[in-house]
């Protein structure tokens, strides 16, 4: 059965979430939407816009609240996830943040640029350029172009300003094509635990990006936008001055690894944003003194990361450990009661964005009601 058919029934009811067959990936609306406006807010104030990052939610709706509260469209990582997207009606600003290179791939993308307004991609490589130029030339519609720039990971993007400069000549030289601006996402400094040291990276990067930027603009290509940012720099990076757009993904459900980040830098304790995505699990067995296992595992939690956090439905301190494919374990501490067989128990997904790829619905509550089921448009769509 579908999450539809198993519950579509209990929307609205009070006290509908304790009646979730699990395990279960729910989302605190309210949570979510305070994320969402705080977000908009704080770029709005420091004059950048928002093209927030789809991979993390893979959610059509999500994505309608994003620009409903302000961004100028959506990034996401494949064309699968523009897709969905387009599908959906949320098809202008769409930037696809990953080469896209294969013939097969390259006309997909030919295909949704017919179908959507103002579609960018990414681009690295001068003959990737060249076909997508032929590409958008055959179909006659205009393509808009990003250069990719590669902070340091070497995972994607060119190396030197030598090599944005190149490739810049290469997109203009496509009839085809436009030159949109430049991309550089560090996501290495993403997760710095501390601000000092998560910003000194920051303003090493930020010095390597403005030189790329000024190698453009002395070659005649000073870049329309500049994207990047992320949830874990956006508070340091707002003031570098670098980006005229950011590509924040995270922030509306804050996972267990940027939970633990000093985000603001100011010295409090709490996050300006708050964890929205939980999972509910259910004990199954209590046979063992001091622990009980619940039903959720491996194939309901990201495994890339550290454990779930427990918060809700048992002592205090609590810890989550993976028992295999199906089932997890709840520690108590001890002199503490384990929660008990068929109780319910709420984890803190341990990192969003493949948690969230493990399941169809999200499960949308306002406290303990169930007020809504989303589909998670482009679960699975990383082609």
């Amino acid at each position: 059965m579908t999450d539809q058919d198993l519950h579509a029934g209990l929307i609205g009811a009070p006290g509908s979430r304790r009646e979730l067959n699990t395990p279960v990936l729910v989302i605190d609306r309210p949570a979510l939407e305070r994320n969402i406006v705080r977000m908009a807010e704080f770029a709005a104030s420091k004059g950048v816009k928002l093209r927030p990052h789809a991979k993390t939610h893979k959610s059509v709706d999500i994505a309608r609240l994003q620009i409903a509260a302000g961004a100028v469209g959506l990034c996401c990582a494949k064309i699968g996830e523009a897709e969905a997207l387009a599908e959906g009606g949320v098809s202008t600003g769409l930037l696809i943040t990953s080469p896209v290179v294969s013939a097969s791939a390259v006309a997909r993308l030919i295909a949704l640029n017919a179908v959507t307004t103002d579609l960018m991609v990414v681009a690295d490589n001068p003959v990737n350029v060249a076909a997508l130029g032929q590409a958008a030339a055959t179909a006659g519609k205009l393509l808009k172009v990003v250069i990719d720039l590669d902070p340091g990971i070497h995972r994607t993007g060119v190396a030197s300003p030598e090599a944005a400069v190149a490739l810049l000549q290469a997109i203009q030289a496509q009839p085809g094509l436009i030159y949109a601006g430049l991309q550089c996402y560090c996501g290495m400094q993403q997760h710095i635990e501390n601000f000092a040291d998560r910003k000194a990276n920051l303003e090493d990067r930020g010095a390597y990006i403005r030189s790329v930027i000024e190698a453009l603009t002395a070659a005649g290509g000073p870049p329309p936008i500049v994207s990047g940012s992320g949830t874990g720099s956006h508070r340091i990076d707002a003031e570098l001055n670098i980006f005229t757009e950011f590509q924040v993904g995270s922030y509306v459900f804050m996972d267990g690894q940027y939970l633990v980040c000093d985000i603001a830098g100011d010295g409090a304790d709490e996050s300006p944003y708050e964890a929205s995505l939980l999972i509910d699990a259910r004990v199954v067995s209590a046979n063992t003194p001091g622990m009980v296992t619940v039903d959720a595992g491996f194939k309901a939690l990201s495994t890339d990361a550290e454990p779930p956090s427990v918060v809700g439905g048992a002592p205090a301190g609590s810890r989550y450990f993976f028992m295999g494919d199906e089932h997890g374990a709840i520690l108590p501490p001890p002199g503490t009661t384990p929660p008990g067989l068929d109780d319910r128990v709420i984890l803190g997904a341990p990192h969003c964005d493949p948690t969230v790829n493990l399941y169809d619905t999200y499960h949308v509550v306002d406290g303990d009601t169930l007020v809504a089921l989303w589909p998670v448009s482009a679960r699975g769509r990383s082609r």
